[in-house]
Formats: C-alpha cells, sequence, structure tokens
C-alpha cells in the first residue's frame, strides 16, 4: 500500500472541491478501506500527523474501521497501538480531535474488553481523571463517557470507583471536566439498575444536585454549547427510571421554571428550559399533578406569552420561549386536569383582557385558544364567561389583538363549534366586521397587517360556520358568498385559499341555501385545480379540492354530476406533482365523492384502489418528519433516539416538514465530517430502530382511512379488491407509527361490517348471546378471527392512548352492529374483558408513565384526554352488552365494581358516564340484571339528586330500565315513593335530557305497576313536558305507556284526552326521527279512534285532521 498516496487522498478529502473529494472518496474505498492496513496508516496519522485537520479526518474514519479490521491486526502490535493512542490523545491540544480519537480508543476497548484484553484500562483512565493536568481529566472523563455510551453494561462492575470519581470530577475547576461527566451520568442513567443496586441508585440521586450546579453554571457563563449538552442529559434522565430524579424532581421543575421565566437569559436557554418542562409534562404527567405546580407553570407561561413578537410570514416557525410557552400551554391542558391549568388559567384572564397592554390582552386570548383542545368539556360549561371575553377582543383597538383573537375564535370552534354556533347573532357579524376592514385596508393601509386579518378572518368563518344549524347559516349565506368571491381575485394565494376553504364549509352547512351560488363557484374555483407550479398554488389546489368536496355534499349527486370526472381525473394528476398534501387531498376527495355517490362511484374504482394501494405499499426508508407544534423547537438542533445523535433541520421547500439525519462519528459536533464507510452491522440495525412519523406514514394514515371510507360506502362493488385490502391493511397493524395502526384495526374493522352487510340479505339478523343462536357466513367467520387475532395482540400492549383510543370506539361500533360473531372464539369474550378491565382500572400500558404508578396515589382527577380513553372502553362494555343480551349478565361480576365506582367519582363527568353505561347495559342484559337490583337501585337513588343535571339525567334512564328489565319487583315497588319524590323536582327542570330520561322513568314505572303511581298527578305533568326535545329514544316507553293506558280504558288517561291532542299533533309531525314506524302507527290508529268517539277533539290540529283524513 502506498502510504504517501493514503496520505494524498486523505488530505484531497479536505479540499474544497467538490470532484476531488467524490474522486478521492471513490479510490479509497476501493482500493484502500478494504486492507487492515489501512487503519494502521489512520491510526498513525492520527497519532503524529502534524495538520490537526488531518488527524481529525483520520479519527472519524479510523472508527469506522475498527469494527471490521481491529481483529486482523496481529496480535504484538496492538500493544503498542494502544499505548500510542492513549499517550498521543493526552498530549492533543486540539479539543476536537482529542474527542474523535477518545470515540476510536472506546470502539477498540469495546472490542478488546470482550475479548479480555485491554483490562487495565478503566484503571489507567481512572488515574488519568485525578491528573493534575486540566486536558488529561477532561479526556479520561470523555473517554469514560464513551465507554459508557458503548459497552456501559460493561462498567457495572465499576460504577461504585466511577461514582467516587464522578462526586469529585463533577465539581472540577474545568467546565470541560464538569460537562463531560455530567455526560457520562447520563449514560450511567440508561444501564443503571435501580432495583438490583440500590448503593449505586444513592450515589446517583446524591449527585443530581450537582449536576444542576453544571447546567446553572454554564448558563451563568454563557457557554451555548455545555448549555445545551447539559440540557440534554436532563431530558435523557427523564426518559429513564423516575426513581434517578425523584427526589429531586420537584426542585429541578422550579429551577426550569425560573430560567423560562428570566427574560435577561437567552431566548435559546430559557426555551430549552420550556421544552424540559413540556417533557416533564408529557412523560411525569402523573407526578407533576401530585406536585400541584399546574398552576404555576400555566401562569409562569402565560407572563411568557406577553413577550410575542410581531414576526414576518417567513419567521412563522421560529423557536422563542412565547412560543413554546404556547405549546407548554396547550400540552399542560390535555395532560393536567382542568383544575390545575384550566381553571387558573380562566382566573387569570380578566385582568389580561382587561389591561391596557396588548401585549397582555394578545397574550390571555391566544393563551384560552391554546388550552381548548385539551379541555373542550369543561371550557364548554363556561362558554358564557369565555364568549363576552372573545367578542370584546374581536373588535379590539389593536390589529395584532384582533388578529389573536380570530386565531382563538378558530381553535375555539374546532372544538366547541356547537357552543359557538348557538352564539351566531354575535359571532358572525363580529367576523364579517374584521374581514371587511380588512378587505378595505388591503387596498390602502398596512397591508400584510390586514392579509393577516383576511386571512385570519376566513381561518375563523371556515371553522365557526360548521357548528351552526342549516336554517341558521341560511341568513349568512348571500353576505359570506359576496365576500369570500371577492377574495378568489386576490394575488395572495394562502388568502384564496382561506376563501375557498370558508366556502367550502359555508357549502357543507347550508346545503340547499347554497344552490343559488353552485355553478358559479365552480366556474370560479376550476382554473385552481389544474395549476402545477409553485408550493403556495399547489397549496391551493389541495384546498380548492376540499372545498368541491363539501360543495358536492351539499349539492348532491345529482347537480354535481358534470364535474365529478374533470375533478377525478385533475386528482389523479395529483399524486404525481410531487406534493404530500395534494396526494391526501386527493384520497380525501375520492373519500367524499365515494360518500355522495355510493356504488355509482364503481367505474373510478380502479384508478382509486391502484393509488391508494401504491400509497399502502410505498417504503419508509426516508426520515423526513413532520414535527408537532410542541417539537418545533428541535430545528436545528440534535437529538438522541435509539442511541443515535439524530441532526433536526427544516425541509428546504418550507413545508413544515423535518429532515433527520445521522450526526457522524459521535454525539458531539467533533465528527460532522463524512464518513466514508457505511456504519457496522450492529450500528445499522440502531439506526433502523429508529421510528420517526415520516410524510410517508402520514400519508398512509389518510390512505387507510379512506380505504375504509370507499369500502363502506360502495359496498358490493368493492369485492374484487376486498381479500388484498385486507391483507394489506393486517400487514399494517404493527407498523411504527400510531397513526397507521389504530387506522388500519379501524379499517379492518369496517372491513367486516361492510361484507357482514353484503351478506345479511342472505342470512337471518343476528341475536345477542353465546353460544351463537345465528351462525353467519363461514367468509365472515374467517375473516372476524383474523381481525380479532390482529387487533387483540396490538390492543393489549398499545402504549398510545390515541390508538388504543379509536380502537375502542372502532370495537364497540362494531359490536353493536354486527352482534356477537366476532366474539364467537373460545378465548376471545375473556381476552376483550380483561383489556377493558385493564383500561377502565387504568392500568393499561397506554395509561403507565414510565413506571410512575408505582410512585403516585391513584388521583380521582383525571384530564380529558385521559378519561377519553375510559370513556371509549365503557362504551365498549356496553357493546359487549349488546352483542352478549342476558348473558352479559355472567360479565357484569367482573366490571359493577370498577363502573359504579366511577359513578360514585367526585368528576360529574365520570359519574353521569358511568350512570349512563349502567343504563344502557341494564337495557340489553335485560332480566339477567336481577341478581343486581338491590346494589344499583342504591347507588341510582342516591343519583338521582345528585347535584349535575346531567348525572341526575343518566341516573333517571338507569332506573327506567332496571325497573323495566328486573324481575325483583318486590324490591322496586318497595322504593317507588322514593323514587317518585326524587323524581318529581326533576320534572320541573328546564335540562331537556333531563326531563326527557325522567319522563321515560315515570312512564316505564306506571307500566311496571300503576298502582302505586298517581296517574291523576303524574299525566297532566307529562302533558306539559311532552314532546321530548332531545331523547326521542325516551319516546319509545312513553308513548306505549299511553298507548297500553288507552287500550286498558284508564280512566285517567281518558279525562287527559284534550291535554294531550296538543301533544300528539306536535309528536306526529317532524322531525320524522321523534317516533318509530311501530308506535307512530299505532299512535294514528288512537287519533282515529278518539276521532270517532269526539270528533271535536282534533279540531284545532290541522296535523291530526290530516291524519284522520288520509
Amino acid at each position: 500500500m502506498d502510504e504517501q498516496q493514503f496520505v494524498h487522498l486523505l488530505e484531497n478529502l479536505l479540499a474544497p472541491d467538490t470532484e476531488r473529494v467524490k474522486a478521492a472518496t471513490a479510490i479509497l474505498k476501493q482500493n484502500y478501506f478494504t486492507s487492515p492496513h489501512a487503519l494502521s496508516l489512520l491510526l498513525q496519522i492520527l497519532t503524529n500527523h502534524e495538520n490537526p485537520q488531518l488527524r481529525q479526518l483520520a479519527a472519524v474514519q479510523a472508527r469506522t474501521l475498527v469494527p471490521r479490521h481491529w481483529s486482523s491486526i496481529p496480535a504484538q502490535q496492538k500493544p503498542l497501538i494502544r499505548n500510542q493512542q492513549l499517550q498521543a490523545i493526552l498530549n492533543e491540544q486540539t479539543p476536537i480531535v482529542r474527542h474523535s480519537a477518545a470515540r476510536v480508543i472506546s470502539a477498540i476497548a469495546k472490542i478488546d474488553l470482550d475479548e479480555g484484553e485491554w483490562t487495565d484500562l478503566p484503571r489507567l483512565l481512572l488515574q488519568a481523571a485525578q491528573s493534575s493536568t486540566a486536558a488529561h481529566r477532561e479526556v479520561s472523563v470523555y473517554i469514560l463517557y464513551t465507554l459508557l455510551e458503548s459497552i456501559g453494561d460493561g462498567f457495572m462492575d465499576k460504577l461504585s470507583d466511577l461514582f467516587t470519581l464522578f462526586e469529585r470530577t463533577i465539581q472540577d475547576p474545568s467546565a470541560d471536566v464538569r460537562l463531560n461527566t455530567m455526560l457520562a451520568f447520563g449514560k450511567i442513567a440508561m444501564i443503571l439498575d435501580t432495583d438490583e443496586d440500590p448503593q449505586s441508585l444513592e450515589a446517583y440521586q446524591n449527585a443530581f444536585p450537582r449536576m444542576v450546579a453544571v447546567l446553572k453554571q454554564a448558563i451563568d457563563s454563557g457557554d451555548e454549547d455545555h448549555t445545551t449538552q447539559a440540557f440534554e442529559v436532563f431530558q435523557t434522565i427523564l426518559g429513564c427510571e423516575p426513581v434517578l430524579m425523584s427526589k429531586h424532581f420537584k426542585d429541578l421543575v422550579q429551577f426550569m421554571m425560573q430560567i423560562a421565566a428570566l427574560k435577561e437569559l437567552e431566548d435559546d436557554t430559557r426555551t430549552q428550559a420550556l421544552s424540559f418542562l413540556m417533557q416533564c409534562v408529557k412523560y411525569r404527567k402523573l407526578k407533576m399533578q401530585g406536585l400541584k405546580v399546574g398552576e404555576q407553570l400555566t401562569l409562569t407561561s402565560l407572563e411568557i406569552v406577553t413577550e410575542l413578537e410581531e414576526l414576518a410570514a417567513s419567521d412563522d416557525d421560529e423557536t422563542t420561549p412565547a412560543r413554546t410557552a404556547l405549546g407548554l400551554i396547550d400540552l399542560m391542558a390535555g395532560c393536567l386536569p382542568p383544575s390545575q391549568v384550566v381553571v387558573p388559567l380562566l382566573h387569570a384572564l380578566g385582568p389580561f383582557v382587561n389591561s391596557p397592554d396588548p401585549s397582555r390582552r394578545r397574550a390571555g386570548i391566544l393563551a384560552l385558544g391554546m388550552c381548548v383542545e385539551g379541555a373542550p368539556d369543561f371550557i364548554g360549561t363556561q362558554i358564557s364567561q369565555v364568549f363576552d371575553m372573545v367578542l370584546r377582543l374581536l373588535d379590539d383597538s389593536d390589529v395584532r389583538v384582533r388578529h389573536a383573537a380570530l386565531h382563538s375564535v378558530a381553535r375555539l370552534a374546532d372544538d366547541l363549534a356547537e357552543e359557538l354556533g348557538k352564539r351566531h347573532a354575535q359571532l358572525i357579524p363580529a367576523l364579517l366586521k374584521n374581514l371587511d376592514t380588512a378587505m378595505e385596508g388591503a387596498r390602502s393601509g398596512d397591508k400584510e397587517k390586514d392579509l393577516d386579518i383576511i386571512k385570519s378572518s376566513c381561518n375563523a368563518i371556515d371553522s365557526v360556520i360548521g357548528g351552526l344549524e342549516k336554517q341558521d347559516v341560511a341568513q349568512y349565506v348571500t353576505d359570506l358568498y359576496r365576500r369570500l368571491s371577492q377574495l378568489f381575485q386576490h394575488p395572495d394565494f394562502k388568502v384564496k385559499a382561506g376563501a375557498a376553504g370558508a366556502l367550502g364549509s359555508l357549502a357543507a352547512a347550508s346545503e340547499d341555501a347554497f344552490h343559488p351560488y353552485f355553478e358559479q363557484t365552480m366556474r370560479s374555483l376550476a382554473p385552481f385545480v389544474t395549476i402545477k407550479d409553485g408550493e403556495e398554488e399547489l397549496d391551493l389546489r389541495g384546498t380548492v379540492c376540499d372545498a368541491m368536496g363539501s360543495i358536492a355534499q351539499a349539492v348532491g349527486p345529482l347537480d354535481f354530476q358534470p364535474y365529478v370526472r374533470p375533478l377525478m381525473q385533475a386528482s389523479g394528476e395529483a399524486l404525481h406533482l410531487g406534493h404530500p398534501r395534494l396526494k391526501e387531498t386527493s384520497y380525501i376527495l375520492w373519500s367524499t365523492l365515494a360518500k355522495v355517490y355510493g356504488a355509482e362511484f364503481t367505474p373510478f374504482l380502479p384508478e382509486v384502489v391502484q393509488g391508494l394501494f401504491e400509497s399502502l405499499l410505498q417504503d419508509e426508508s426516508d426520515l423526513e418528519v413532520e414535527l408537532g407544534e410542541e417539537a418545533k423547537d428541535l430545528l436545528g438542533t440534535e437529538i438522541t433516539i435509539a442511541g443515535k445523535k439524530i441532526k433536526v433541520s427544516a425541509a428546504e421547500d418550507g413545508s413544515g416538514m423535518a429532515t433527520l439525519s445521522k450526526v457522524a462519528g459521535s454525539s458531539n459536533d467533533e465528527d460532522d465530517d463524512d464518513e466514508l464507510l457505511d456504519e457496522d452491522d450492529s450500528d445499522m440495525e440502531d439506526w433502523e430502530e429508529l421510528t420517526a412519523t415520516t410524510a410517508v406514514a402520514m400519508e398512509k394514515e389518510i390512505a387507510i382511512e379512506v380505504v375504509g371510507d370507499i369500502m363502506t360506502h360502495v359496498k358490493g362493488a368493492y369485492l374484487s379488491y376486498f381479500e388484498k385490502t385486507v391483507d394489506l391493511l393486517l400487514g399494517l397493524v404493527k407498523h411504527s407509527y400510531e397513526g397507521v395502526r389504530k387506522g388500519a384495526v379501524s379499517s379492518l374493522w369496517r372491513a367486516y361490517a361492510c361484507l357482514w352487510d353484503i351478506c345479511d340479505d342472505q342470512m337471518e339478523k343476528w341475536k345477542p348471546g353465546l353460544p351463537l343462536q345465528v351462525q353467519p357466513k363461514p367468509e365472515l367467520m374467517k375473516l372476524s378471527s383474523a381481525i380479532m387475532t390482529a387487533t387483540l395482540e396490538l390492543w393489549i400492549d398499545e402504549n398510545d392512548r390515541s390508538a388504543v383510543t379509536d380502537i375502542n370506539r372502532t370495537i364497540s361500533a362494531t359490536l353493536k352492529h354486527c352482534g356477537p360473531a366476532m366474539l364467537a372464539e373460545s378465548d376471545v369474550v375473556q381476552r376483550v374483558t380483561e383489556v377493558i378491565t385493564t383500561i377502565i382500572t387504568k392500568i393499561h400500558p397506554c395509561q403507565l408513565e414510565f413506571g410512575e404508578q408505582d410512585e403516585m396515589d391513584d388521583f380521582e382527577e383525571t384530564s380529558e384526554y385521559d378519561w377519553l380513553v375510559i370513556d371509549t372502553a365503557l362504551d365498549v362494555l356496553i357493546g359487549l352488552a349488546a352483542a352478549l343480551g342476558p348473558t352479559f349478565g355472567e360479565l357484569w361480576k367482573i366490571f359493577e365494581k370498577p363502573v359504579m365506582r366511577y359513578a360514585s367519582s367526585q368528576e360529574p363527568q365520570e359519574r353521569s358516564t358511568a350512570a349512563g353505561v349502567i343504563g344502557e347495559c341494564i337495557s340489553h342484559m335485560g332480566e339477567a340484571v336481577t341478581p343486581y337490583t338491590t346494589s344499583l337501585l342504591k347507588l341510582l337513588l342516591h343519583r338521582l339528586s345528585d347535584e349535575d343535571p346531567e348525572m341526575s339525567s343518566n341516573a333517571s334512564f338507569a332506573i327506567g330500565m332496571l325497573i323495566e328489565k328486573t324481575t325483583n319487583n318486590q324490591e322496586i315497588v318497595r322504593s317507588y315513593n322514593t323514587i317518585l319524590s326524587k323524581l318529581e323536582p326533576l320534572l320541573r327542570k328546564t335540562d331537556a335530557r333531563l326531563l326527557d330520561n325522567s319522563a321515560g322513568c315515570v312512564s316505564r314505572m306506571i307500566m311496571k305497576n300503576k298502582e302505586r303511581v298517581p296517574l291523576n298527578e303524574v299525566l297532566p305533568v307529562l302533558a306539559e313536558i311532552l314532546p321530548l326535545r332531545e331523547d326521542f329514544e325516551e319516546n319509545v316507553p312513553i308513548y306505549k305507556m299511553i298507548l297500553w293506558l288507552y287500550q286498558t280504558r284508564d280512566a285517567t288517561i281518558a279525562n287527559c284526552t284534550r291535554d294531550y291532542m296538543s301533544v300528539f299533533a306536535q309528536v306526529l309531525g317532524p322531525p320524522q326521527e321523534q317516533l318509530t314506524d311501530e308506535i307512530r302507527a299505532q299512535l294514528v290508529e288512537l287519533i282515529k279512534y278518539l276521532n270517532k268517539l269526539d270528533s271535536e277533539l282534533i279540531q284545532p290540529y290541522e296535523m291530526l285532521k290530516t291524519i284522520v283524513n288520509s
């Protein structure tokens, strides 16, 4: 091997000439790096070459060759090489070379120590780490750090010595020594067995305050690199055993809050502190809840948000303390109970929104908007207070405040559309005023600010309009169309897109009222569906396609027919324009049109299915990911994933995506040179273990959902693609991205329901209970078995809460639709029961946070997000009851205690949900509820007087069902007086659902034992309440009771006939869904019968006269 030529080629790699670098790289790979001699030469260069850049490059390349060639170097040469490397690194003056050389030593030691060689290295390093020379201490500790990183388990027997050393070096006069010690502590955290080694655990906990001191010293000295690395260590420890930092966790959180709040510090430092707090909230949620720091953290964040500056459009993604604080508020609202976040925030909002300082007014309204997604139910109960603030700030004198208010309106409407929709008379004019002012201002004033208002107004209208009733939207169609259609001519593509989105929502919400504007809208939007160039232009194309889908749903299949084929052609073309959003938009459009056209969509299936299958079969080897809002602060930083340092950078196309690239050679910045060789196999395996939410994975999530939609709506026409679809979906159930996993399970069960519906005409309707009373077709049983096996494997161990929540919803819906066949295999009921039990007792993997369940008490209060997974699991319980019928009675023994515990919770939502579940389960298990009558009656009687109207309503329903279904009549009748006394005040309330369920309960009591009910008092009260306003299902027992009393010629109902004629006239009118067909037919016969007795009764009511004369 030509040594001089070898050095020359390495020098070429350092040249600022791409062609020379490529040529040298090719020669080195082909002619040199395949030989062990190349490693020897690189190690010589590292120890004695005068050029530090070349020494650095030699170190980087040597580290990659050590796993391949070190074993081939003659054994007699190795001692000399080892000593040379140690001496050279101790004498190395360039820090970056020292660190790279340290990794070479670590790579060699990893091999040697496994083979029982170089056994004195740890002792030598421990001695050198106590040298009087700071550089020797620094590099020795750094080598120990790299050894812990590469062969951590091999140091388990030397931890005591390491702790003794690190106790000194963590307080070393040299900042580099202190930092390296802290890095080593981060690695120890990853290997320390806290259960088996309590002595080391105690030593680690004792060292923790010193680590905090290192961070503080780095911040105080203004050393940004050391500060970032110290923060990274704390992030690492946060992902390890909680007990490591549990003793000092509260103090650490307080310290981070202090850093975040200090305006004098660098923005990056404050942002990193806030990011650490976000991780604490996410991964130490129970600990944070137990410490009750939510309120302090919320108020601190609110103050930080006041610092939000005006940012140019190009800086929208810039990470600042204020933006990160908003993300923290958003995260806390979803992870912590309302009492710790939303309640203190609402209490603090008054002074903020009433402040003379517009920055504080803006901070208040932005914070409100950020927390609604995490606690929509609670904020919904405070909507009157919230709405007054919003309305006032929409009319604020400061344009920045109005802009923020519009953003918050959009966020509020996304989660509280119905509540805001009820206030449309005030809200829509306020939004239109902002839009009009900005449109006028854009012609003459501050165009940038006015454009922001225009876009935000369109977004707010887009979100709000969907919450209005159709008849309410109709009054705004003309005014909104006139304004929004003008914006199609605006030069700004984002303005066009905002207007198109709002117009699509307007069409969907107004339906018939949009018809006069339909054709002109399609003509205006048509040019945007075929544009092919420019990022913003393609974004607009996607938004317009979404809007056209909404318009299709509004106007119906016949009127939209001329536009279908051109739109389908455009959507197919969009798949090949290299724009991820356009592909997803095409998929969603296909879903929408399949819903609109059903089986008539069949001609498009070949191209549609091909496009969806191509999406599902895509390779995901790239690492382009989309960062959530709470992770935007990672851009431009290095993070550790799967033991690798990953550089996070913004994608060049400005799409909001990020590219993850492995940092060559090291977790620090000294090895930024490109490595010429691929990593060794073990490194590649580590890299492959990296799981990130790639753009392809997110596209697959959409495609999977669309596959389910299309199957559901075209039904039999999809059968030729059915088998391959199922195979593809089964292969995606264990995907690394939770969105794909939950989507695959959902679409698989939709496939089962679709096949069930196709076969339904050829089968007898299913009957509840096991063993099966009706045998489904063999293909259904085979499909059910495959899907249930895949589902249970995922459902039992899934650690993503949203995925479990979606699986719960899917299983519940399928059980209610298809019955018990999916439970027919021998152990399925048992396994489903076990999963549901773990969820409702809060011990499912998705509810456990890094072992915190062992440390924390069982908190009574939960966040709404936490409750959702339990809520949906309880819905599976109802599904099981529906599918199993009377045989569910045995399962209730398992579920009774936890469900009744929720019914006695301090949280109104938990109580009311549990009462509703009890009522639904009773309705399905029928007489099998009898053994549980006493315990259920006692609980429900108590809850009839609950302060929460929703709880009282559900308790009324549940007691009514218990009265109807149980055969323990003696127990029930004995409690009639108590029940009636508790129902009496409820029947005088104004809450619609409460009245409906109370009326249903009384009706069931009458049917069970009318002699124990004072009909002369109750029937007139019912006549005043009826007709029902919300819960039309309760019309069944009510009108069955009334019809039965007439059939039995009850004198009391006969005397009340005139009072009930108005009720009959209303309930037989619209809406049609008030009554079942059976009840409606019987009621019509009753009206005809009463007319024969006394024709004057129907004269005041046109509806009844029409019925009699029909």
